[in-house]
Parts: C-alpha cells; structure tokens; sequence
C-alpha cells in the first residue's frame, strides 16, 4: 500500500494505526468520491434536474472495485488533480450500460465539490477512529492513577529531582489532558465537518434555482451539515480540524517523551510491556526497547510541519486556490496518518505500562534525601525565618553532596536546627509522601474533569 505520508508499504505501518491506513487507501479514498457523485445523482433525480433513469447506471458504476487505481493516478498526473481522472473513468464507466446516463454525470458540480467533500468524509471517518484509539488512552490511565495515587515518585523539572509526587498524579495529568483532546475532536466533528458544493464559482449558477434543494438533500445523503454557502477557497474548517490533531499528537508526544525518560536504564520506573522481536538475531537481549514511545515522539515531530502546511495552505486565491488547496490534498491524510500512530502509540502504553513502585522509592532516596530540601526549609522557616532557613539547609545540602551522608544526619548534627527540632520531628519532615499539598485533591479533580467530559450518548 502507498500512502500521502510515505511512498513505502514497509515504512507507513511503523507511524500510523492499521484502522487510519485503511481509511487514507487510495482505494477507500476513491470510493468516498465515487459515494458523492452517486449521491449527487439521486439528489439531483428527486428534484428533476436529471432523468431519473440516470441514477441507477451512475450508482452501479460507482463501486471502486472497478476501476485501476495506478491507470487513474498517471490520469490525474496529466489533468492537474485526481477529480478529472475519476470523472473522466465514471463516465466511460457508466456509458458502457447507459450512454445517456452518462451525460448526466457530476450534472452541475465542480472538481473542489468533489474533492473537498472525499476529504470531509475521510476526516469523519479518521476521528471517529481516532476517537475508538483515544478513548483506551483515557480509560488506560485514569484506571492506573487510580491504582498509583499513593505512589511515591519524583517529580521532576528541567530534567531534576525537585520534589516529590503521587505518580498517579502525573497519570491523571495524562488523561485529563487526552480528554481535553477528545473534546475537540468531537467539536470538530460536529462544527468543522461540512458538504462542499459550489459548482464552478460558488453559486450553483447551473442547477438555477434547484440548487438549494439539491443541495439540501445531497447533504442528507451523506450525513454532512450543509454550510450557509459553498466554501470554496475557505479552509479555516480543515484548518481547524487539522489544528485538533496536532494538539492531540503534541499530547501523546509529550506522554511518550515521559515514557522515554522513565524507561532509561538509569531510571527504570518504567517499562513498556514486552514483545516479541521479530528477529531474535536484532538487538541485544537485555535491553527493553521504547518502540511506542519513539511512534508517538516520531509522530509529534513531523505534525506541527504538517500542521504548517495545512495553516499555509489557507491562503487561497480568489474563489479557488493555486497551490495552497492542492497542498492540503496530502498533507491532510498523512496529518491523520502521523496522529493515528501517536495515539495508538499511546493507548498501548496506557494499557500495558509496567511500573516499578520499588525503583520509583529508591530514586527518591538517591540524593540522600536532598529531594525534602522544600519541606526542611518551610518548617524550619516557621522557627528562625524564611532567610536564616534557607541559609542552613543550603549549607546542609553542600555537606551532603560533599560527605555522601544523608541530609537528616547532617541536619541533626547542626546545633542551629537541634534547638528548635527534635529527632523524631526532622525524621518526620523526611517522609516523603508527607509534602504533597494537595495532589490528591488535583487527582481526584482531574479524574473528575475526565469523566465529565465523557460523551453522552454515541456520536
């Protein structure tokens, strides 16, 4: 299979989801174009605007079975898009059984109707897998920061020990964050999703004044809004749609990135679930290799370009663009391409995730309880001021690093902080889930925000 992202059946299948794949095949892709000329021909019949006898040779031609997919592509090669090779196959499709149903067919519409509206029904088809993918992501994680809110973990900052954390608060980060994804998907799906239907300017000048009504009943036939009018050169819709995926593909890079790091041998708080290699000979039998974690941070690399291009693109001339609309044309499916494999990427890794709870409590110990530096300094700034806190337990932290001891031995020794702490009271302040504020709270409301984001009812 080829595909808009890459010339090569081996490469596609390691940054897309097999359900996307078959979405964007070129044969599905043609078949989408040929379901809108043959619902425009039974639109077009119910008001009279063409014979009624044309609808059934058009509708039997219109099966993408049919038709040779790479004699259309050299087709299209030479007419400047692919509408005017699937035309121009169509009609000596259907004048085979009917030549004056031939005639009749694409009756008053233009190449962009015909384009656009394939593009839109691909796109509903992408989120709504995406959508299936993103909803195992959620679920994944919220079940896992349910499970891991009591985790001791080290949060980190500019790649550093900073403090500790429930690990299930960074699980719920995810999720919550994979939510506000699926929102937009759905809103798109809702609001951006729209029929293209101009004819050749924009005003269906040929249909005369039946041109609402067919209009009217070709988006009935493939379940699309109809606009106010025909968008044409107006692509803040795709614009928009395209803006959604990106976001969510930025969204399960960032998960993937956290996977990464995690899963570093230094780290190992981590693992992905194992599998098997599809050669035993390839790679080193130790190493646990981070294959969903480099698809999503592969796909969250190539779709702000993509997102870019869809963005330029806009900028279209007139009432049909130059350059900027046949721009879109590919970089639209390999933007739902890239997006498929982050997400599928990144619902593997929330449903199978393994978690060390034991490596995660002695990376919290390996700078010698350096990581309570903030609690220390808080209590003991509530009996000698924020200032003269700060200054001992800095100078605490030197004598840590520089002896290799443990920060509550250097502490205890310091007469400054025996006089206003006891043993067991500076022990206390090294408990590390004992400095969490109020992450169970933010658990609990993240885990909140994700179920009050649930749809209602099936889309």
């Amino acid at each position: 299979m080829t595909s808009a992202l890459t010339p090569s059946s081996l490469l596609t299948p390691l940054i897309s989801s097999a359900a996307m794949r078959a979405i964007v095949d070129d044969r599905a892709h043609l078949q989408r174009m040929l379901d809108f000329e043959s619902a425009l021909a039974r639109a077009e019949a119910a008001v009279a605007v063409v014979p009624a006898a044309c609808v059934d040779p058009i509708g039997a031609a219109c099966k993408a079975e049919r038709y040779n997919l790479a004699a259309l592509g050299e087709a299209a090669a030479r007419a400047g898009n692919v509408a005017g090779a699937v035309l121009a196959a169509l009609t000596d499709e259907v004048a085979k059984a009917n030549a004056e149903a031939a005639r009749f067919v694409h009756w008053g519409a233009t190449a962009q109707d015909l384009i656009d509206t394939a593009l839109m029904l691909e796109l509903r088809a992408g989120i709504d897998a995406l959508l299936a993918d993103l909803n195992n992501a959620i679920d994944g994680f919220t079940a896992i920061a349910g499970r891991q809110r009591r985790t001791a973990a080290v949060a980190r900052t500019s790649l550093q020990h900073t403090l500790p954390m429930p690990f299930g608060l960074k699980l719920a980060g995810y999720a919550a964050a994979l939510a506000r994804s699926r929102e937009r998907l759905r809103r798109v799906r809702k609001e951006a999703l729209a029929l293209q239907f101009g004819g050749a300017a924009g005003t269906l000048a040929a249909l005369g004044e039946h041109g609402l009504a067919v209009t009217d009943r070709l988006a009935a036939l493939l379940d699309l809004p109809a606009p106010d009018a025909p968008w044409h050169a107006h692509s803040d819709r795709l614009a928009d749609i395209a803006s959604a995926l990106a976001i969510l593909t930025g969204t399960c890079g960032k998960i993937a990135r956290d996977v990464a790091l995690l899963m570093q041998t230094e780290v190992g708080e981590a693992q992905e679930a194992a599998r098997a290699p599809a050669n035993e000979a390839i790679g080193l039998p130790h190493k646990r290799q981070p294959n969903a974690a480099a698809v999503g941070i592969a796909a969250a690399t190539m779709a702000p370009n993509l997102l870019a291009t869809i963005i330029a693109g806009q900028v279209q001339e007139h009432e049909r663009g130059l350059g900027g609309w046949q721009a879109q044309w590919h970089a639209i499916p390999a933007l739902l391409l890239v997006t498929s494999g982050a997400v599928a990427a990144v619902a593997e890794l929330a449903q199978s995730i393994e978690i060390d709870t034991e490596r995660m409590r002695s990376n919290l110990d390996v700078a010698r309880g350096l990581i309570m530096t903030d609690a220390i300094t808080m209590a003991l700034g509530a009996k000698v001021g924020p200032y003269q806190a700060k200054l001992i337990v800095e100078e605490a932290s030197r004598q840590t690093v520089a002896s290799k001891r443990h920060l509550n031995s250097v502490l205890a020794e310091d007469p400054r902080v025996a006089a206003h702490m006891t043993p067991g009271e500076l022990a206390r302040l090294f408990e590390v889930m004992g400095h969490q504020g109020v992450a169970q709270t933010y658990i609990d409301r993240l885990i909140a925000s994700v179920g009050a984001r649930m749809p209602k009812r099936p889309i």
